[in-house]
């Protein structure tokens, strides 16, 4: 029942930024981590930040520290993901999803998303000049 749709994406040059939106529906405290994960082609689903919603507790991988920044807001029940610094392998679809936060924590579910089973509809995001 719960539904995340994601928006916000599209073309930007190196350098550049863009911030994704991923709203949600049917909220459920239950789904409690969310995370933003992207695929490029011929790659497998790679995590890039998650979020605790209750807590506010963040996950970012290596390849964006510094650069990304995951927020979330409670009353519109939307995580944001604010990309700064846009690299041309930033290129993917940018995915986000849901998972339980009483099963597993939330760095596993970013860094290990194969066991989610909530997922958004994507969002492209190209870095090109």
């Amino acid at each position: 029942q719960l539904q995340l749709v994601e928006s916000g994406g599209g073309l930007v040059q190196p350098g550049g930024s863009l911030r994704l939106s991923c709203a949600a529906s049917g909220f459920n405290l239950d789904y409690d981590n969310i995370g933003w994960f992207r695929q490029a082609p011929g790659k497998e689903h790679e995590g890039v930040s998650c979020i605790t919603f209750s807590d506010g507790s963040t996950y970012y991988a290596d390849s964006v520290k510094g650069r990304f920044t995951i927020s979330r807001d409670n009353t519109k029940s939307t995580v944001y993901l604010q990309m700064n610094s846009l690299k041309p392998e930033d290129t993917a679809v940018y995915y986000c999803a849901a998972d339980f936060s009483l099963l597993r924590p939330l760095r596993s579910m970013c860094v290990e998303p194969g066991p989610i089973e909530t997922w958004g509809q994507g969002t492209q995001v190209t870095v090109s000049s």
